[in-house]
């Protein structure tokens, strides 16, 4: 496989709803420095593969209304790299139109999906593992997916598991659940013989077209007519007729876990899914009591805490354990830093007292 038949497809239409009140539906936490390097969550993941691949060869799936931030951001790629989606309807519309488009372009193509959010603390490692990925998905239609090594019972992300005598560097998959319940979430920690999905994918483009026809063929009855308006002037019309007739439905669903041909890589390079407040407390500098500070402020009898302010504030706190503040052009912030499933009911009772603060 030619390094010009490789394909990177960067997922960007998330709404980060748990970062608010930093993220925001005009600015999703794709489009924000988080981590103070002074350059975004896209642009750190555009950078990180940028060094192994040519511009040309990436493509940014993204909602219709944050293109021109993409554009803004990443300045190399042309109007024909971003995808824009009229609506929102999860990861399997969103890598469906990126397969078919690419399908026009280059037939031969082998495809990497990434997500835009994600931390990668060792990349040379993380290569070896996508390379592992790549000679993987030249055998027959196979879906390859990253692994992480799991190190508590997360609820918020899909867990793989795979066939341990298989001593092969790309495993044979099992089973495929996606985001579990606590308790079952414990279960697969416990056994050992499960890992997270990343959420990175590797395949033969028509490999995922074909699993796309077998278990979704409503999606690809939606986007097969488009090899006629993929790359013109017709393509955003062809785009709003299309996802009008599609499902919300992730890939994890619809896919990963109905198919037989699902293998895995296990990646042990450093990795943080940047999903919640949570996430980005246990990746930052702490002090002494274990609070990350990213701001002014002066702290008494208070740990385990976040705290993100605007630089012209003081905050004073005291007496606080595992608690998120967080200061953001109209909205203060503060409840327990674990409790990110709340925070939908958060943003749904903002938007009822005004639509201004989401």
């Amino acid at each position: 496989m030619e390094k010009k038949d490789k394909y990177v497809v960067i997922l960007a239409g998330g709404v980060g709803i748990k970062f608010w009140p930093y993220s925001r539906n005009s600015k999703p936490k794709q489009f924000l420095d988080l981590l103070g390097t002074g350059k975004t969550l896209l642009q750190m993941t555009f950078d990180r593969f940028r060094q192994h691949y040519d511009a040309a060869s990436f493509l940014v799936v993204t909602n219709k209304k944050y293109a021109h931030l993409v554009k803004q951001q990443l300045p190399e790629l042309s109007e024909n790299q971003i995808l824009m989606e009229p609506l929102r309807r999860n990861t399997a519309a969103s890598i469906a139109l990126a397969s078919y488009k690419i399908k026009k372009m280059n037939p031969k193509a082998k495809v990497l999906i990434s997500p835009s959010d994600q931390l990668i603390f060792n990349e040379y490692i993380f290569f070896q593992a996508i390379n592992k990925a790549f000679e993987g998905a030249e055998a027959g239609h196979n879906l390859i997916t990253i692994g992480i090594q799991p190190n508590r019972p997360d609820t918020s992300y899909g867990y793989i598991q795979y066939i341990e005598e298989d001593q092969a560097e790309v495993k044979k998959v099992k089973t495929f659940t996606e985001k579990p319940n606590a308790q079952l979430a414990a279960t697969f920690l416990e056994s050992g013989d499960f890992v997270w999905n990343s959420g990175m994918f590797v395949w033969k483009n028509q490999s995922i077209i074909n699993a796309i026809e077998k278990h979704i063929p409503e999606l690809a009855e939606a986007f097969e007519d488009g090899e006629d308006y993929f790359c013109t002037e017709k393509e955003s019309e062809f785009l709003r007729k299309a996802y009008s007739l599609i499902k919300n439905i992730s890939v994890d669903h619809g896919i990963l876990e109905k198919s037989n041909a699902v293998y895995v890589v296990l990646g042990d390079f450093g990795w943080s899914d940047l999903g919640s407040w949570q996430n980005l407390y246990e990746v930052s500098n702490k002090d002494i009591h274990k609070n990350a500070v990213n701001g002014n402020a002066l702290l008494y009898d208070t740990q385990n805490c976040y705290i993100k302010l605007p630089p012209e504030k003081l905050l004073v706190v005291h007496g606080l354990k595992d608690y998120l503040i967080s200061e953001s052009d109209n909205v203060l912030l503060i409840c327990k830093l674990k409790e990110e499933d709340r925070f939908r009911e958060f943003v749904n009772d903002a938007k009822k007292v005004n639509d201004g603060y989401i």
